[in-house]
C-alpha cells in the first residue's frame, strides 16, 4: 500500500508498509478540502459518506460518516495537523499528516500508527 505526500521539497511515494520513501516527478496527490465547509477546517477528504476533516484545535482530526450532517472527534493523542486521506476502497483506512510525520490507522480512526519516516513540510497526501 502506497500514498502520495506532498512536501516542501518535493512529491513523495511512501510505502506504508516498510516507511520507505522516494521522490517522484509529474504525481501530486489529490486530496484536498472536498468541499467540506467547518469552522477552523485545515484539510478534508471524503470517500463515499465517510468525511475526514483535519481542524485547528485539540483533537485535530473529526470525522462523520453521513457525509458531514454529523460529526465525531477523533485522533485525540495526534499532533497538529496538515492533510488527510481516505482509501477510496476502505473507509476504515486513514491517513494523517502532520508537518513533518505521516500516522496510518487501519480502524477507522481509533488507533493510530506513526511511520519511521520523517518529511519536511507536508502539505497534501493522498492513497495511491
Amino acid at each position: 500500500m502506497e500514498a502520495l505526500v506532498a512536501t516542501a521539497l518535493g512529491c513523495v511515494r511512501v510505502d506504508l508498509e516498510t516507511d520507505e520513501g522516494e521522490f517522484v516527478e509529474d504525481e501530486q496527490p489529490s486530496a484536498g478540502t472536498s468541499g467540506i465547509s467547518l469552522p477552523l477546517l485545515i484539510a478534508a477528504d471524503q470517500a463515499g459518506e465517510r468525511v475526514a476533516a483535519v481542524v485547528d484545535r485539540r483533537p485535530p482530526l473529526v470525522l462523520s460518516d453521513d457525509g458531514g450532517a454529523t460529526w465525531a472527534e477523533a485522533g485525540g493523542g495526534l499532533p497538529a495537523g496538515t492533510a488527510v486521506a481516505i482509501h477510496p476502497e476502505d473507509h476504515d483506512l486513514l491517513l494523517f499528516a502532520s508537518e513533518s510525520r505521516l500516522f496510518v490507522s487501519a480502524n477507522g480512526g481509533w488507533f493510530w500508527r506513526a511511520l519511521d519516516l520523517e518529511l519536511i513540510g507536508i502539505t497534501a497526501v493522498s492513497f495511491s
